[in-house]
């Protein structure tokens, strides 16, 4: 899956990272629509990623023509997800690459359970609380293969995580390049590895996690929808564009706890992100853009300025196949509030 779209220089070459999450999305809507075509670009993309597996199991950053590729932590989580996904819906075919990328995240886990020696060269130095989204890579594949290690490794990254948490629910450590005003696309990485932790062990302490964290975001949410794309420890904005694949992430997982938590009200905030992101997408016009999600907007914003990422699409998929799979009965339709 080719990484992301620009203005000036085109499309970019195939991600294996976001290739490997994105396989979710195109076989839930595959299944969802019956649609064969989906099912079998996604078996395409499954099968590219197999071929391009480190012996040892993990997978390299940055894109495919990237110079002196290394086997990395994060990617290889989300490429996880893909597999297991792969291995659930179409068999067996695809077991021998999840079980090696899974027991490869087990192997460099350090005791407390932080992963720090495989990092990303494309991020600054440091702990990364946000590869809870890694965590959920191992759940998924725990699940499928029925092996609890995989999962009780990632639900050790998770306790350290959570151990970053503030009383005002701040994550510390949890930024590609600023820990003091991180973007919210990790805030929304790490908010989703904690759902998915509750979602694995049914543990009360990773839901509460989930909570607190998930407050702070809240108050942060205009009410025409505008998140601040980077956000300060005291939930002050720290910038005035939006990080518009954060807004999508957090829009899931907002309405995940609306559903799990004392907090109807997040309904309405997750509502209101989505109708925001989808305001943003082009509609008409160049064949290349209609339909993509901006990095930042306004389009100049510091995140992937004029380009539209293809993980920004996937996570706006998600959150908005979630809103129309639970709509309350005689409310407002995801189609009419798109024309608001």
């Amino acid at each position: 899956m080719s990484g992301f779209y620009r203005l000036g220089s085109g499309w970019a070459a195939s991600y294996p990272e976001t290739t490997g999450y994105i396989i979710c999305s195109f076989i839930d809507q595959g299944l969802r629509r019956g649609n064969d075509d989906l099912l079998d670009r996604a078996r395409r993309m499954l099968d590219w990623l197999v071929e391009i597996q480190f012996p040892e199991g993990g997978f390299q950053s940055g894109l495919i023509d990237a110079a002196r590729p290394l086997p990395v932590t994060f990617n290889t989580g989300q490429i996880l997800l893909g597999l297991a996904r792969g291995v659930e819906v179409f068999g067996d075919r695809y077991h021998d690459a999840m079980a090696r990328a899974a027991n490869w995240l087990v192997e460099t886990q350090d005791a407390d359970g932080c992963w720090r020696s495989a990092p990303t060269p494309l991020a600054a130095p440091g702990e990364k609380a946000y590869e809870t989204h890694v965590s959920w890579g191992l759940f998924e594949a725990a699940r499928v293969a029925g092996r609890q290690s995989w999962g009780e490794s990632g639900l050790r990254q998770v306790r350290w995580a959570v151990s970053k948490l503030q009383p005002n629910g701040w994550m510390a450590d949890c930024c590609l390049t600023d820990s003091q005003a991180p973007l919210t696309h990790t805030l929304g990485y790490a908010l989703k590895g904690l759902i998915e932790a509750y979602r694995f062990s049914n543990d009360r302490f990773f839901l509460d996690a989930a909570v607190l964290f998930a407050d702070g975001l809240a108050g942060c949410v205009g009410q025409d929808g505008y998140l601040a794309g980077r956000l300060r420890p005291d939930w002050s904005p720290a910038v005035n564009w939006a990080c518009v694949t954060g807004s999508s992430q957090i829009a899931w997982s907002l309405m995940f706890l609306s559903q799990h938590s004392e907090r109807p009200r997040y309904r309405a905030l997750a509502c209101k992100l989505n109708q925001f992101v989808r305001r943003t997408i082009p509609v008409s016009g160049d064949a290349d853009m209609v339909g993509g999600v901006r990095g930042s907007f306004p389009f100049n914003g510091e995140y992937f300025p004029f380009g539209f990422p293809n993980w920004a699409a996937k996570f706006t998929l998600d959150a908005n196949q979630f809103e129309l799979e639970n709509e309350p009965e005689n409310g407002l339709s995801i189609t009419a509030a798109h024309a608001i």
